[in-house]
């Protein structure tokens, strides 16, 4: 019995060594074009950007835990609201851009193989800025999925798409019944896709 503790003891001792001579950290950056709309509303996508930091911790030789921060700009482009001018008693329609900013804290599980990465993680998206009339709530949850190529230079190409889970505007503002190409749903979240590139340092 006491020769099994001293065999555990000793193996657990060789598991922790081993593992930390295979752990390491790189930093990194990421950036490119950032493409999102709102669901459930009759819009257009809205192009823009985003980029940010990220710190690479490879476990083994194929998993890497990766946090980032991003700065993401969202939205939809030629939002269709459906209303009726007060004053001339009229329907009208207005086309609107809606814009979000947000801060985003991502923890994203890597994959590598050969090269090739596969990527998902959750999301936290702290909004800084918006041009939203009337909002359910500042902040997101979302959830992260996409699929990678990295160079043995650092340098990777990336795709990802990234769904918001909480509904973010007042829906009533822009909608009308009297028109069904107008209206909203009553749960709309956001939708991103970010095509771009990374790099992560060498740190010795």
């Amino acid at each position: 019995m006491y020769s099994r503790k001293i065999a555990l003891i000793l193996f657990t001792c060789f598991a922790i060594t081993n593992l930390q001579a295979q752990v390491n950290f790189k930093p990194g950056l990421r950036g490119g074009l950032s493409l999102s709309t709102i669901s459930e509303m009759h819009a257009d996508y809205r192009p823009d950007f985003y980029f940010g930091g990220f710190g690479e911790i490879n476990i083994t030789k194929k998993y890497a835990l990766q946090p980032e921060i991003n700065y993401v700009k969202q939205g939809s482009n030629n939002v269709a609201r459906n209303f009726t001018d007060p004053e001339t008693n009229t329907q009208k329609v207005e086309y609107l851009d809606l814009k979000l900013d947000y801060l985003t804290f991502s923890m994203i599980n890597k994959f590598t193989f050969e090269g090739f990465q596969v990527l998902f993680g959750p999301s936290l998206d702290v909004r800084l800025n918006d041009n939203l009339v009337r909002r359910k709530n500042y902040n997101d949850l979302a959830f992260n999925i996409g699929l990678g190529y990295r160079m043995p230079s650092g340098l990777a190409f990336e795709a990802r798409f990234k769904k918001g889970f909480l509904d973010i505007l007042d829906s009533d503002y822009y909608t009308n019944d009297s028109n069904n190409d107008y209206l909203f749903g009553d749960y709309n979240t956001n939708i991103n896709f970010q095509i771009g590139i990374s790099y992560s340092f060498n740190v010795k």
